[in-house]
C-alpha cells in the first residue's frame, strides 16, 4: 500500500547525503527493558541522524513523563540538534515502530508538516546491510520556528468532555490485559483498568515486524474493535508513545484525529477524581454479543 507518512529505505538510502534532510533516531525503550537509545545511537546508528531524546525532549517539570514541552525549549532542543526550518525530516527507531511515532506527531503538533517515518525503521535498514555510523554526530545549530497547533494535544478536560458527550471516541492503545485491569501499570502508583466509555486498540494488533500492518488489515483491526472511522477520535495510552502510533494508523486509514492525549494513563490512573472502571467495555460487549 501506498503510505502517506513513511519514506522506504531505498528512497533514504538515495537522499542521504542532502543537505536538506534531518534524519532523526528516537529510539525509546520502556524501562523494563533495561535498553538506551542514547547508548544504541552511539553504537551504530543511520549515518547523518541526530538522537532525539522523548525523555528530554519534554517538559520535564510536569512530573509525567515525556510531556510535550514548550515551544520555547522546544526550539532550542531542535536548533542544538541542527534540526531547522524548511528541512525534510524523517524519523526512525531501533524497534522498526515505536517511539518514532511519538516524534513523527511532536514534529507536527509544533508546526512541522514535512516529517516522514522510515518504513520499517534501522531493523530493515540493517537487515538490507545499509551502513551505520558510531559516535554522536556534529552538527552546525539551524534555526528552528515552533508554533504549537493545539489541535494535536488533548487536555483532561478534552478527554472529559469527549467520554460524556460520546461524540468523539477515546481509544487506548494500551495492551488489554491493562486497560481491562487484569495487569499492573509499569509505573507505580497508577491504578489498573480504563476511563469508563473508552475503547481499547492496543498497538500491538496493528503493528506487525516493525511496520504498520496492510491496510485491508489494519481497517479490519481497527473496525474489530469497535472504532468507527467516520467519527473523530482522542488517542491514548500509558504515557503518550503508543497512542501515537494509534494516531498514525488512523490517519492513514483515513480517520480524523481529534488530539492525543499528551498525560494518558500516567496522568488518569494517578488521579483520584478519574474514573476507572475495570472489565470489557461497553464497546466490546456489544461486540462479542
Amino acid at each position: 500500500m501506498t503510505l502517506q507518512n513513511f519514506v522506504t529505505t531505498g528512497w533514504l538510502a538515495a537522499h542521504l547525503d542532502e543537505p536538506g534532510l534531518g534524519l532523526i533516531d528516537a529510539s525509546w525503550h520502556l524501562p523494563p527493558t533495561g535498553r538506551n537509545g542514547a547508548v544504541e545511537f552511539r553504537a551504530g546508528h543511520i549515518p547523518g541522524a541526530v538522537f532525539f531524546d522523548i525523555d528530554v525532549i519534554a517538559d520535564t517539570s510536569s512530573g509525567l513523563p515525556h510531556m510535550l514541552p514548550d515551544p520555547v525549549a522546544f526550539s532550542s532542543a531542535m536548533r542544538k540538534l541542527g534540526l531547522g526550518d524548511g528541512m525534510h525530516m524523517v524519523v526512525y527507531d531501533a524497534l522498526g515502530l515505536f517511539a518514532a511515532a511519538r516524534a513523527w506527531w511532536m514534529l507536527r503538533a509544533f508546526g512541522v508538516r514535512d516529517v516522514k517515518i522510515l518504513e520499517g525503521g534501522l531493523p530493515k535498514w540493517i537487515s538490507e546491510g545499509r551502513p551505520l555510523q558510531e559516535g554522536a554526530p556534529d552538527r552546525q545549530p539551524r534555526h528552528f520556528t515552533a508554533r504549537l497547533d493545539h489541535s494535536f494535544v488533548a487536555s483532561l478536560a478534552d478527554v472529559r468532555q469527549a467520554l460524556a458527550s460520546g461524540a468523539t471516541q477515546v481509544v487506548d492503545a494500551r495492551p488489554a490485559e491493562r486497560f481491562l485491569g487484569e495487569a499492573p501499570e509499569p509505573r507505580p502508583g497508577l491504578r489498573t483498568g480504563h476511563m469508563p466509555g473508552s475503547v481499547n486498540l492496543p498497538f500491538l494488533e496493528i503493528v506487525e515486524h516493525g511496520r504498520l500492518k496492510p491496510r485491508d488489515a489494519l481497517a479490519a483491526t481497527i473496525a474489530a474493535h469497535g472504532v468507527d472511522l467516520a467519527k473523530p477520535l482522542i488517542t491514548t495510552c500509558g504515557s503518550g508513545v503508543s497512542a501515537a502510533i494509534l494516531a498514525l494508523a488512523v490517519e492513514e486509514s483515513g480517520g480524523k484525529v481529534a488530539g492525543l492525549y499528551d498525560g494518558s494513563w500516567a496522568e488518569w490512573g494517578a488521579r483520584d477524581d478519574c474514573p476507572v472502571a475495570t472489565g470489557p467495555s461497553g464497546a466490546e460487549r456489544a461486540g462479542s454479543a
